[in-house]
């Protein structure tokens, strides 16, 4: 297996903590109050997206060639992972 450079992944990571933090801080009739929110909006669904991309690249090893891993659509992907252990299932 290749390793995965996750820096970018665990920045935002941070950064949705920080702004989660800052949110948390505001009244919610402020500005800044939505400013956070959207932010964290944002960096929650860059997180979302960097996951796939990062599993993606994991998952190639599971298929006999890159290219099927690489034509998986984005639910797919969660659940290959799942199925070969690469991200539990929390209930």
């Amino acid at each position: 297996m290749t390793e995965l450079n996750t820096d970018y992944f665990i920045r935002c990571i941070h950064t949705l903590e920080h702004a989660f933090k800052a949110l948390n801080e505001q009244p919610q009739e402020s500005i800044l109050y939505d400013v956070y929110r959207a932010a964290c909006v944002k960096e929650f669904e860059i997180i979302l997206e960097q996951s796939g991309k990062l599993l993606r690249k994991r998952l190639r090893d599971y298929f006999a060639s890159s290219k099927q891993a690489d034509q998986l659509n984005f639910k797919d992907i969660f659940r290959y992972a799942a199925k070969h252990g690469l991200i539990s299932l929390v209930h």
